[in-house]
């Protein structure tokens, strides 16, 4: 099994790809080990001496670091990552347990049809290009042409994400709303 690893514009976060399917479906986070309980793998990872946040993507890992270098981490991870799949393993022990929810959802009704369009903006223009970075973005909410969103994976904590989510997001989204004044990370 080969697996390549990618930077990603968080020093503190790699990209890991088994050249496999991770989650067929939605993305999962766990920034603690204690969130970790539910994945074998992310367990597996989050007892590395310096993990502290693993996310799955549909055909990619990315592992956080607090400290350490990435030279003494990586084989660790690498290992972790070839092992679990090697022996077959679930990436879930509960199917359930993996079901993250953002929160509830928030906006009027009067903004239905802006929501939608944000929506699938979105899903066609912004999601894929966070995902080859190694995170995800989701839609929280809009309230007073402010659109409010998830950060997940690489992009939680990243140093860029302020300039991603202001000059990237905020941009595109109001180039095709107006009503969109602002993008907020939640």
């Amino acid at each position: 099994m080969f697996i390549q690893t990618e930077a990603t514009p968080n020093p503190a976060t790699l990209k890991f790809l088994p050249g496999r399917v991770v989650m067929p479906e939605g993305t999962f986070e766990a920034r603690n080990a204690e969130n970790a309980g539910v994945s074998p793998l992310a367990g597996r990872l989050f007892a590395i001496p310096g993990v502290t946040g693993v996310f799955f993507g549909y055909d990619f890992i990315t592992v956080t670091k607090a400290d350490g270098e990435w030279q003494h981490l990586k084989p660790a991870i690498l290992g972790g990552i070839m092992e679990h799949f090697m022996t077959g393993a679930p990436l879930f022990t509960n199917a359930d347990a993996a079901i993250q929810e953002d929160g509830e959802e928030f906006f009027d009704e009067a903004d239905a049809s802006t929501v939608a369009t944000i929506k699938e903006l979105l899903e066609t223009r912004i999601r894929p290009a966070v995902a080859g970075d190694g995170g995800d973005i989701t839609f929280r909410g809009f309230k007073d042409g402010i659109v409010y969103l998830v950060m997940k994976g690489a992009c939680s904590g990243c140093p860029s994400s302020t300039a991603t989510l202001r000059n990237g997001i905020q941009n595109l989204l109001r180039q095709f709303l107006p009503d969109v004044r602002e993008v907020q990370a939640v």
